[in-house]
């Protein structure tokens, strides 16, 4: 089972994302932008009700937590337990945020380690009381939990995590239970399973062990 991505290829990987497949071309430094050192502005779309107003007015008695607050929170819950940690214990309220990318690509703490194999941060979070989705399931291959979702609703076997790309068989390479969520996932859809570039390869057994420098 690959171990959880580092900061340096999380890095790259997310700014090929972002920034297409240029982004790691031979003329691109080594270690790529973070998504939110990027010389881009949040926008909110402009929007016109053209629809009668809703009979419930919000009181709005506290304010939003902070749009960057949310946005740097969800970042380091990929690859950085510690600032997890400290952000959380600074304003509990994030636990359950949600930044949106744009477009609708809306991503929680726990998306973020989820689809990035952060078990540690995963139960952390889920301590302190993130609400578990399926492809968090999937990832922590409690394969009951992912059953019952599809039971409920089977049309998740096809639903994509956050970014689009992060499909539910992508969740459960990432589970450490031998296999058996993934083979669960292929008995209901089979698809074809690529290995994840982004995570780091365990050591080959094979190999002769290296000489003391």
């Amino acid at each position: 089972m690959p171990d959880p991505i580092d900061r340096r290829t999380f890095a790259a990987f997310t700014a090929s994302v972002v920034l297409g497949s240029e982004a790691l071309s031979a003329d691109t430094p080594e270690i790529a932008p973070m998504p939110h050192t990027l010389p881009r502005v949040a926008t909110e779309a402009p929007f016109t009700r053209d629809y009668p107003p809703p009979g419930f007015n919000p009181s709005w008695k506290n304010p939003q937590i902070n749009r960057l607050l949310v946005q740097d929170f969800v970042v380091f819950a990929h690859m950085d337990f510690d600032m997890v940690k400290k952000l959380l214990d600074r304003e509990p309220g994030l636990l359950n945020t949600a930044m949106d990318w744009g477009a609708g690509d809306v991503e929680s703490a726990l998306n973020g380690a989820s689809h990035m194999g952060r078990h540690d941060i995963v139960e952390f979070l889920l301590e302190r009381g993130a609400r578990i989705d399926i492809f968090c399931a999937a990832m922590m291959g409690q394969i009951d939990a992912v059953r019952a979702f599809l039971t409920l609703q089977p049309k998740l076997i096809d639903a994509k995590g956050p970014h689009g790309f992060f499909n539910l068989h992508v969740h459960a390479q990432m589970a450490r239970d031998g296999g058996k969520t993934l083979d669960y996932l292929q008995s209901v859809k089979k698809i074809e399973v690529k290995p994840l570039p982004f995570m780091k390869k365990p050591a080959d057994k094979t190999d002769p062990p290296k000489k003391p420098q």
